[in-house]
C-alpha cells in the first residue's frame, strides 16, 4: 500500500480533541502537512515513516497524551500496521523557529516565474538548474507547483521516493539528486494519476515543509520553479524566503507579454521589492532540425527583448523552439544534459548570464527582506 499525506489527514479528521469537541483538522491542530517517507531499509516489517506535528494550546494541556495516542491509533487503523509513526507536539505559548533563519547554507535563491502557463517556465527552470550544476555550482531545485508538479517526469525520477535522514537531531527529507541537482517536488509524495484537491492552507503548509524540513545543505543556487500567475504559493515563498531575485519567462506574443508585466509588477511591488534579474524569451523562433540556420518567428519577433528594454532589465536569453527540447523533457533528459546541441549551449549561456547578473545584484543591492503582510492585507 502506498501512503499519501491526504490519507494521514483523513485519519486525523476522525480524532476528536476534547478541548474543542471538534476533530484535529477542524481544530487547526495539524501544524504542518504530514510527511510520508519510505523507511530505507524497512525496519521490522515497517515500510513507511509518518511524521505529524500537532499544535496544542499549551504544554500543560490535560488532553495532550490521550489525543496523541488517539491520533496514533487512527493512523494505524486507516493506513495499516506497517507504519512507523512519529508525532511531535508544539504549543501556541511557545513560538516556532523564526522563518528568516531557514536555509542558512543557501547563498542565492532564484525564483523562475511567468505571468501565464504554457510558456515553458518549468523547462527553463530544469535546464537552468542543470546548466548551473554543469558550471560547477551546488544547485537545488524546488518544484513549487503543488497542483501541477512536472519536475519528477522531467528529471526521469517519477518513481523516486525521498526518505528521512537525521540531521542535528531533526528528521529531514533527503532531496533526490539527479544530473547534479538536488530536487524536491510534491510529485514525489502524491499519487501522480489523481488530482491534488487541497485547500490553499494545505498546499502552502506542504510547500513550507519542502523548504524547512528538507536537507538542502549548502547550495550556491536554489532555483524555485513557481506556478504560473500570482497566487498563495508566491505569497508563501515571499513570506518564507529572502529571494535574491526573479527571472521572468515569456514567449514573444503580446498576450504572454501582458501577463509577464503582471509578474514583474508582483516582484516590484513596494511590499515585496524582489529584484528582477532579467527576462528570458522562450520559443523565440522555430528552427527545424533539418534547417538549423532557418528562423521562423511563429509567436512574433523580439517581443521579450522590447519588454526588457521598456522595463529596463536585462534580456538574459532567447531560447529557440526546437522539437528536441520538448522530447528531451518528456524523456527525462533535459536539453542541458547535452551541451553539444544548439539548445544545450543556449541554456549553458543562460546559466552564465544568470551568474553574472546575480553577482552584480549582490554587489550593488542589499539583501532582500522577507515579506511581512498583515492578515488584513
Amino acid at each position: 500500500m502506498t501512503l499519501y499525506p491526504k490519507l494521514i489527514m483523513d485519519a486525523l479528521a476522525t480524532v476528536t480533541y476534547a478541548g474543542t469537541k471538534k476533530n484535529l483538522v477542524e481544530s487547526e491542530m495539524v501544524a504542518d502537512q504530514p510527511t510520508v517517507t519510505p523507511l530505507n531499509p524497512p525496519v521490522e516489517g515497517m515500510n513507511w515513516k509518518v511524521n505529524v506535528v500537532l499544535l496544542f494550546p499549551r504544554d500543560t494541556d490535560p488532553f495532550l497524551k490521550s489525543t496523541v495516542k488517539a491520533a496514533e491509533a487512527a493512523i494505524k487503523y486507516h493506513c495499516g500496521k506497517d507504519v512507523e509513526i512519529n508525532i511531535e507536539t508544539e504549543f501556541k505559548t511557545k513560538p516556532r523557529p523564526e522563518v528568516g533563519k531557514l536555509l542558512p547554507g543557501v547563498k542565492n535563491i532564484i525564483a523562475v516565474s511567468s505571468g501565464k502557463g504554457g510558456v515553458g517556465k518549468s523547462t527553463v527552470s530544469a535546464n537552468l538548474a542543470i546548466s548551473l550544476a554543469r558550471l560547477g555550482y551546488k544547485v537545488g531545485l524546488l518544484d513549487t507547483d503543488i497542483f501541477g508538479p512536472s519536475m519528477p517526469k522531467m528529471f526521469n525520477c517519477e518513481d523516486a521516493r525521498p526518505y528521512a535522514v537525521e540531521v542535528d537531531g531533526r528528521q529531514l527529507i533527503e532531496p533526490i539528486e539527479q544530473y547534479g541537482v538536488k530536487l524536491l517536488s510534491i510529485g514525489f509524495f502524491v499519487n501522480p494519476e489523481t488530482a491534488t484537491l487541497w485547500r490553499g492552507g494545505m498546499a502552502t503548509n506542504a510547500l513550507k515543509q519542502l523548504i524547512a524540513d528538507a536537507n538542502w545543505g549548502e547550495l550556491d543556487y536554489f532555483i524555485l520553479d513557481t506556478p504560473p500567475g500570482t497566487s498563495d504559493i508566491h505569497l508563501t515563498l515571499l513570506q518564507t524566503l529572502a529571494i535574491t531575485g526573479a527571472v521572468i519567462v515569456s514567449t514573444p506574443q503580446q498576450v504572454a507579454l501582458a501577463d509577464a508585466r503582471k509578474g514583474i509588477d508582483m516582484y516590484r511591488n513596494d511590499k515585496v521589492n524582489v529584484p528582477i534579474l532579467g527576462l528570458i524569451e522562450n520559443m523565440a523562433w522555430f528552427t527545424p532540425a533539418e534547417l538549423p540556420e532557418n528562423k521562423y518567428y511563429i509567436f512574433g519577433k523580439e517581443g521579450c527583448k522590447k519588454l526588457a528594454e521598456e522595463m529596463q532589465v536585462p534580456l538574459l536569453a532567447q531560447i529557440p523552439l526546437v522539437q528536441s527540447i520538448c522530447e528531451s523533457g518528456d524523456n527525462g533528459a533535459p536539453a542541458a544534459t547535452n551541451i553539444e546541441t544548439m539548445t544545450g549551449q543556449a541554456f549553458l549561456n543562460l546559466a552564465q548570464a544568470v551568474v553574472t547578473v546575480v553577482n552584480r545584484r549582490n554587489k550593488e543591492l542589499p539583501k532582500t527582506q522577507i515579506v511581512g503582510l498583515n492578515k488584513s492585507e
